[in-house]
């Protein structure tokens, strides 16, 4: 897929990976919808703000209404609330599932074009901790393979995001080593314009993959 004059939309786009993603495709040459909850809270000037909460079905229907030429859908928002399982299943697996649901249609009118679901190394792997953040990011990868039969005939790469701990706010409060923003999209855009279904972002999720019994 060829960035530069793709029409992208990342949604939690106001912070953290959503952010980088939608600068660097800026700066690509893509036009940007950045989605968020709060699109004030989104300042770069080379992208277009749109509302968006992806756990609510009139606005996803709201956001295809404004952006109906995306050829690029990323599904980058997320939550970690140890506290609250359900939550994160409703944002990191049925955000994904509507998004998906609502905009594929709109990718094959459009050409095929892509979708990006940004997962996680728990998708491989359980966590005491994080339970429930670890079942919603394991949900959202069987999607997105299933996603990727479902869609193949109309021509759209569905890509799998995977990486251990991600510097941004998320886990500002993590000791362990973490890979940046910039790499992690670098590497997703290098996989779009190569037609890659997957990504796996640092030694951590590689180890992860390659140690699951196929």
């Amino acid at each position: 897929m060829k960035i530069e004059g793709a029409v992208a939309l990342v949604t939690g786009a106001n912070r953290g990976l959503g952010r980088e993603f939608a600068r660097q495709l800026a700066a690509r040459g893509a036009t940007v919808y950045a989605a968020a909850r709060d699109p004030l809270s989104i300042t770069d000037p080379l992208v277009k703000p749109i509302q968006l909460d992806v756990t609510d079905r009139a606005s996803v229907e709201a956001a295809v209404d404004l952006a109906g030429d995306t050829t690029l859908l990323i599904n980058n928002a997320g939550i970690l609330r140890a506290d609250d399982p359900r939550a994160e299943m409703e944002t990191n697996y049925f955000g994904p599932l509507m998004l998906t649901d609502a905009f594929g249609p709109v990718l094959g009118r459009n050409g095929g074009g892509a979708i990006v679901n940004v997962l996680s190394v728990l998708s491989f792997l359980g966590w005491p901790r994080s339970r429930g953040y670890a079942a919603s990011k394991a949900a959202a990868w069987s999607l997105t393979k299933s996603t990727r039969l479902a869609l193949n005939e109309q021509g759209t790469l569905v890509v799998a995001v995977h990486a251990g701990f991600i510097d941004t706010d998320m886990v500002a409060e993590v000791t362990a080593p973490k890979i940046t923003p910039e790499s992690v999209v670098s590497q997703v855009i290098d996989a779009l314009e190569h037609d890659r279904e997957e990504v796996l972002a640092d030694d951590i999720s590689r180890a992860a993959k390659a140690g699951l019994v196929d």
